[in-house]
């Protein structure tokens, strides 16, 4: 139907289609690798290749009317200004058009009918009447198919000769449906791909095939050397996969002994607690028992102390009774040695004479260091403690007393005793004791 609509009308009764925007223009300049398939011409320079090119703009212009035919008569506001035959020739079109869509669409209805309704034993009797039906309702299909190419002829020639007519039906709101707006792309696309192709020489033509030629080799080339490496890399992958899963392996070995070792651990430290434990209970046990063993010699130690310290005691205080007695006794040798001394110092001189002197003559010269006030000197005091020591005597004093003393013959007859050699040996026995 297309190829008919194209051919109805002569190129003498249509305006000048050079004014017509194209729609596909050549694509800007390439790239440089692309540069041989770049035409070197914008503009065609032969008759012929404007011919083509301008029979395919009219095919295309053609097609963009008649695509705009099934809206026009619909809106009764698209029909004003129009004249009456090219308005009835709408009208009609549309009437023509919608016939034919409903008798398309009942006999697709009947046979949606006939397929889920037919049993599966029918007669044939019934399935030949609905098929015959059907055929007969198809036979009226194509009447109607060839008045509408008619119908469409005629429009066309009209809008052709009308110009005002054309650009009246153009700018009205109408729409196509997707199969004629898909139809009209890819003729545009056929113009632009034919465009291209009378701009290009025969030369230019075999330049660009073994352009291609070579371009598809390096694609081959490259998709080989692609497929080694996604070979490669697949090997790769799977070598990896596999020392990934001996890693894992090896981690998860680690894990369970690490895991192992800490319980073990945990083990070995709980076990070494409790025998710390143990140690220290049976340490602290040990301890106790030794305290209450020490504790308990304590007490008998302190038991025998106390013992010995009472026992003791009593020697202790006759030891110190026999001590004072000896210390009076000795106080008393002293204060009668020193009563004697200064009974004997208080004399005077020409009174102590010896037995063979003359009356009236002097007696023997005193000792050497005796001094006139020797004699005379009283008797020194007792000591603190009161018993004298060697220095409470004057040296030469003493001496001369125990000279005189171991001289001097008892009223008995006998010797007395040396009160110094006395006195020393009771300090040293009473030093002893201490």
């Amino acid at each position: 139907m297309a190829v008919d609509i194209l051919t109805a009308a002569p190129i003498s009764q249509v305006p000048d289609f050079s004014q017509i925007p194209l729609k596909t223009e050549l694509s800007p300049k390439p790239a440089e690798p692309l540069k041989a398939l770049v035409p070197p011409k914008s503009k065609l320079t032969t008759i012929e290749a404007k011919r083509i090119m301008s029979v395919l703009d009219e095919a295309i212009y053609k097609v963009e009317l008649v695509t705009l035919l099934w809206d026009a008569a619909d809106p009764l506001e698209a029909l004003v200004g129009m004249r009456e035959d090219l308005s009835g020739a709408l009208r009609e079109h549309r009437a023509l058009c919608q016939a034919l869509l409903e008798g398309v669409g009942d006999l697709q209805e009947k046979a949606r009918r006939l397929k889920e309704e037919a049993p599966e034993e029918a007669e044939e009797a019934w399935l030949c009447d609905r098929r015959l039906s059907m055929e007969r309702h198809k036979a009226s299909l194509p009447p109607l198919m060839w008045q509408i190419k008619g119908s469409t002829k005629n429009i066309l020639r009209v809008l052709l000769s009308d110009p005002q007519a054309t650009k009246l039906l153009q700018m009205q709101p109408l729409c196509r449906s997707a199969g004629a707006q898909n139809f009209l792309e890819s003729l545009v696309e056929l113009r632009g791909f034919l465009f291209e192709k009378l701009l290009t020489s025969p030369m230019q033509a075999r330049e660009k095939a073994q352009f291609l030629q070579d371009i598809s080799r390096r694609n081959q080339r490259n998709q080989e050397t692609i497929n080694v490496l996604e070979k490669e890399l697949v090997a790769r992958l799977k070598n990896r996969h596999t020392e990934v899963e001996k890693e894992n392996f090896v981690i998860q070995e680690l894990k369970n002994h690490l895991h192992q070792v800490l319980k073990l651990s945990e083990h070995s430290l709980l076990r070494t607690k409790q025998e710390a434990e143990k140690q220290q209970k049976a340490d602290f046990r040990a301890s106790q028992a030794r305290m209450a063993k020490t504790k308990q010699e304590i007490l008998t130690l302190r038991s025998k102390y106390h013992s010995l310290v009472s026992e003791n005691h009593e020697a202790e205080q006759a030891l110190r009774k026999k001590k004072y007695k000896v210390e009076t006794e000795i106080e008393n040798w002293i204060q009668k040695y020193d009563t004697e001394m200064s009974e004997k110092q208080v004399l005077p001189l020409p009174c102590v004479r010896s037995a063979g002197s003359a009356p009236g003559q002097a007696g023997p010269p005193p000792p050497e260091g005796w001094g006139a006030g020797d004699a005379l000197s009283p008797a020194p005091p007792p000591s603190p403690g009161g018993v004298r020591g060697p220095a409470d005597y004057p040296q030469g004093g003493e001496a001369a007393a125990g000279g005189a003393e171991a001289a001097a013959p008892g009223a008995g007859g006998g010797v007395q005793p040396d009160p110094g050699r006395a006195r020393g040996q009771l300090q040293e026995a009473a030093g002893g004791r201490a």
